[in-house]
Parts: C-alpha cells; structure tokens; sequence
C-alpha cells in the first residue's frame, strides 16, 4: 500500500507541478506528499524531481518513470473497472500471421471455437510463407517454424517441430538414396525461397554436431505446399515438417531418407512484437494454441 501511495503521489506532483497542487487532489498535507516521494526517490535510487519553492520540475529519470507511473495506475484503474463490470474478458482486434500450409492445417480450424469463447474479440488471419515484420506491419503475433534470429521481437515456443529429408519412391528408383549428407550434392533437392531459413541449408546431425548442409537443385519455392507437391510427383528430395508429410510417410506416398542424420527437433513459436503490455486476447489465444498443440493425440490426428 505505501509503494502505492508514493506512486499515486509521485504522478499526482508531476503532473499538477506543485506539491500543494497535488495534496490538495489528494486530500493530504503537502509534508505528507513530500514524504511519500522522498520515500520513493529513497527506494529507487535516483532523483525524480527537482524541488524549489515555486515549481517542481521533472529529472530526465524521472520523466521516463512517469510515463511507467502512469500506465501502471492506468492498467490497475482498467482491471478494477472490468471486475466491477463482471469480470476480465478479452476484446479489440488480433492480427496473427502464420505460414500458409501450417496456418491452413493448425491455426485456421481453431479460430472459430476461439471467437466463440470470446466473442468480443475478432480476428484476422494472414497466411504466407513470408517472414512479416511484427511492427511495422501491425501484427499481434506470428508463428514461425525453425530457428529465430529477430533480435526486435520476442518468441514463445508452442510446440516442437520435427523435419524429415523425403522423396517418392519413383524419384529414389530412379535416382538411388542418399546415405550420407554429403550424397546431398548429387541429388536435385526442392528448396524453400530466399527468405526462409532453409535458404541457410539443411540442417543435418553428423559426428554430434549439428550442421547446415548446403544443397542445390533445379527448383525453389517460397511455398512450402508447393514443395510438398513437386516431392510428391518425383522432383525431388524435400526437408519438410513431419506433421506435413506423416500421411504420405505412412501410405507410402513419401520416403523418408537420413534419418540416423535427423537434427533435433526445432521449434514452433509464436513471436510477438514486444515481451511486456502483451493484451490478453493475445495471451488467451497463444494459451489456446499450446493447449492443443501439447496434446500428443493431436499431432497424431492432424
């Protein structure tokens, strides 16, 4: 409580430029506003204001921690307002971005049940295999597979993501299997575009290390369907997520090879422009995303 009121008291002089302004709004004696800041500016460690018998003039400091000041009574007025209202309920608008195939298969069949949970929220979902930039374009949240290497946005891991190295059956008639990664080189393999991470190389396990292996091909695509496609009619060998080909691993459709090379699993990850203030219509739907994708029997079925 007394943190509280060396708060309330700190925003209260800053903003009305006086001490006696500020005891008068808050019905205290100006020594007493004068003692609570002091006891802030004590447990902080730095001077916040600067007092003379006229005016009270904000240090640079203190001018910073009166923008956080006030949006910590700001959130704490909004959260007391909504409980006196009924409870805490999301709303507003979420703008989520997430690779086509994947955004297709996982996010998109969830989104209805998640709008009807909340109904005050809405939402619009962007599919591409296209690396969006969270703030500049005003996105909410973004999943993205494989390794990050965004220093400006956060990522929050929802599940893993196993990667397989797959090809037809006709394609390895014709052609043989690789055995080792090097044998990669012989081989017409079907890359992701120039902004995907695959553009980096394949990564491989070899002598307990992991390693990018660099491979070439006569076709790239930034579509990640599009590759499971030409893997599909023969082209050639593709690196694709497991969850994308299981089916095909499973009816015979795809083979997979290297497999005693396979890297470990990377990561699905929900990225957000900032790591604090998250809204909690965004925090509810990444909680809705982990929830399902935790589940081992949905991978199974999906």
């Amino acid at each position: 409580m007394d943190k509280f009121k060396q708060l309330k008291s700190f925003v209260a002089a800053a903003t009305l430029g006086s001490l006696s302004a500020a005891a008068r709004a808050e019905g205290v004696a100006p020594a007493m506003m004068g003692r609570r800041i002091n006891a802030l500016e004590a447990r902080l460690g730095i001077k916040l204001l600067l007092r003379t018998t006229r005016r009270l003039t904000l240090t640079s400091e203190g001018s910073a921690f009166l923008e956080e000041a006030q949006r910590i009574l700001r959130d704490l007025h909004d959260a007391e307002t909504r409980i006196a209202q009924g409870g805490v309920n999301p709303s507003g608008h979420l703008r989520i971005s997430a690779p086509a195939g994947f955004g297709r298969r996982h996010v998109a069949p969830l989104l209805p049940d998640f709008i009807a949970t909340y109904p005050d929220v809405t939402l619009a979902l962007d599919l591409s295999d296209r690396l969006v930039n969270l703030i500049e374009e005003g996105y909410d949240c973004a999943i993205r597979i494989g390794e990050l290497d965004d220093s400006q946005i956060v990522g929050r891991r929802i599940a893993d993501n196993k990667r397989v190295i797959v090809a037809a059956p006709s394609y390895l008639g014709q052609h043989g299997r690789p055995n080792t990664p090097a044998d990669l080189t012989q081989h017409n393999c079907l890359s992701f575009g120039d902004q995907g991470n695959q553009s980096r190389g394949w990564l491989l396990a070899e002598d307990g290390q992991v390693k990018a292996i660099r491979v070439k091909g006569s076709l790239a695509c930034s579509d990640g369907s599009i590759l499971h496609q030409w893997a599909l009619a023969g082209y050639g060998l593709a690196w694709r997520s497991l969850w994308e080909v299981r089916e095909d691993l499973e009816t015979g459709r795809l083979v997979s090879v290297l497999d005693e090379y396979a890297a470990p699993a990377n990561g699905i990850f929900a990225m957000l422009p900032e790591r604090k203030h998250l809204p909690l219509r965004v925090r509810l739907f990444i909680d809705m995303l982990r929830a399902h994708y935790a589940a081992p029997s949905y991978w199974e079925t999906h």
